[in-house]
């Protein structure tokens, strides 16, 4: 297992396509996913600490576990199959731990809430991990500038 740190969201153009993007905390690879614009603004509002009137299903859930003394010890990128990618959602209750699969996007959004470390296994890594080369270090900080600029109502048109 690989851990990662959560880089960000953005939107990808010019086809309007959301993703998070993860870097390994102990390495140079960087993994892209492809979330839906739900999950996108769902982790965005997270990331700028955005408090809604009620709350959205992420911070339900986030309620829900705390309540019932449920403790999220890791989320986990398991694998990548044809171009989708799976994880688990490894929690214990009780001295019981148990692994719930989840979306990617579902699991990270949850875990921005909770502060959760992020994983992924090796393979995935290898399939979809992307090393950049110096003047793609540009980019990357192209991107964490506009982190630092987008607001989530920017995930809200496009997908629907």
């Amino acid at each position: 297992m690989i851990e990662l740190s959560l880089v960000g969201v953005r939107v990808e153009l010019p086809s309007n396509q959301p993703i998070v993007l993860l870097k390994e905390t102990a390495g140079d690879r960087y993994l892209p996913i492809w979330i839906g614009a739900v999950e996108a603004t769902a982790i965005a509002f997270a990331l700028q600490g955005v408090e809604t009137p009620r709350p959205m299903t992420h911070d339900l859930l986030r309620n829900i576990l705390q309540e019932t003394d449920v403790e999220v010890e890791r989320v986990l990128i398991t694998e990548l199959v044809d171009q989708t990618f799976f994880a688990l959602i490894r929690m214990t209750a009780d001295s019981t731990t148990k692994e719930i699969s989840s979306r990617p996007s579902d699991a990270i959004a949850l875990a921005v809430r909770i502060d959760a470390p992020i994983f992924a296994n090796e393979d995935v890594l290898e399939q979809a991990g992307i090393e950049l080369r110096d003047e793609e270090e540009t980019e990357v900080q192209k991107f964490r500038q506009f982190l630092d600029e987008v607001s989530p109502e920017d995930f809200a048109s496009g997908q629907g």
